[in-house]
């Protein structure tokens, strides 16, 4: 790996640091600085001519900076003649900006996409997009990971009788059918209405949860209103308790206070692509670091992506093997 360099901006040095002792290199300085009229300034601290250059940067709060951050890092690869620019971005907030749902309203996803290449990234590896029709949004090649296989891994061993994986809508019903059949267990769905950012409405459960443990799977928790929605129709149809599974554990706003103290959650586990909150020991998080060293060794020696996901999502699989789709029950 002597020709890769892995830089992190402010986001989430952390989670740069453990990938990069899964790579077996060292973190490369980055100085950013502010100057008086609150303009950023982002140095690169090692030779990056002709060489395989990762910026890893999740696009967490404070979005916009750590936005800026990314952009200022990959032009100054780009300027330093960086052979490859790959921007590494576990979290691409921007993706719930994704359709036009009102009038005259702007498509935030493909306009950070499309800034993102302007500013001269070659590639960006990301994982678990808050819908699929957001990684075409971008001009470049995009690895889309996802960390279902990581979050099963957590439950590999437990006593898992009379369990049931719950989409909490019916968009996200796919992925929840494929971590179902990693635990070998049966999948629900609610039936979700967005109102606005913080406000849903869960009309029904589509499957049978009546006497058994939920095991609730979403790509990101924000607020966490979504969930309290959900919990409250899931108690409704029957269910006994929940575990609360998500690859984005923002938990922004009043999240923590409402899922760390409610009475129906007996475990909330999430990923490392965010920087978890602090003051919740109780939460556990399963790193990434390990799956996007592993994606970044295969990007830097030309060899498949996708391979690393056979067994975990069916897509991958080869053709022969490929099962049809479970519909929900």
């Amino acid at each position: 790996m002597k020709d890769v360099v892995v830089f992190s901006g402010s986001a989430h040095p952390a989670l740069a640091d453990r990938i990069c002792a899964h790579l077996g290199v060292n973190r490369a300085p980055v100085d950013i600085k502010r100057f008086s009229n609150d303009c950023l300034q982002a140095q690169l601290l090692e030779n990056c001519r002709l060489r395989d250059v990762y910026l890893v940067q999740p696009l967490v709060p404070p979005t916009q900076e750590h936005l800026m951050e990314l952009l200022l890092m990959i032009d100054a690869a780009r300027g330093a003649s960086a052979a490859q620019i790959t921007a590494v971005m576990p979290h691409y907030a921007y993706a719930r900006s994704d359709k036009k749902d009102a009038s005259r309203i702007s498509l935030g996803g493909r306009l950070v996409a499309d800034m993102i290449g302007t500013a001269g990234a070659h590639r960006v590896l990301t994982m678990a997009l808050h819908a699929p029709q957001v990684h075409g949004f971008f001009s470049m090649p995009v690895d889309h990971l996802t960390a279902i296989g990581v979050l099963a891994d957590h439950f590999r061993g437990s006593d898992l009788k009379d369990c049931v994986v719950v989409s909490p809508d019916l968009g996200n019903a796919k992925v929840a059918s494929q971590f179902a059949r990693l635990l070998g267990l049966p999948v629900a769905a609610g039936s979700k209405r967005r109102i606005s950012d913080e406000e849903v409405v869960i009309d029904s459960i589509v499957g049978d949860v009546a006497g058994r443990r939920a095991i609730i799977l979403d790509d990101e928790i924000a607020t966490g209103g979504s969930m309290l929605e959900l919990m409250d129709r899931l108690r409704d149809a029957g269910a006994t308790e929940a575990t609360v599974v998500c690859t984005h554990g923002l938990f922004a706003g009043k999240a923590v206070e409402r899922l760390r103290g409610h009475p129906f959650v007996t475990e909330v586990v999430t990923t490392d692509t965010v920087p978890p909150p602090v003051g919740w020991p109780e939460l556990r998080v399963r790193s990434v670091a390990a799956l996007l060293a592993e994606a970044i060794d295969r990007i830097h020696h030309g060899r498949s992506v996708s391979s690393l996901f056979e067994g975990v999502d069916p897509a991958y699989a080869p053709p022969q093997a490929r099962l049809p789709f479970e519909t929900l029950a």
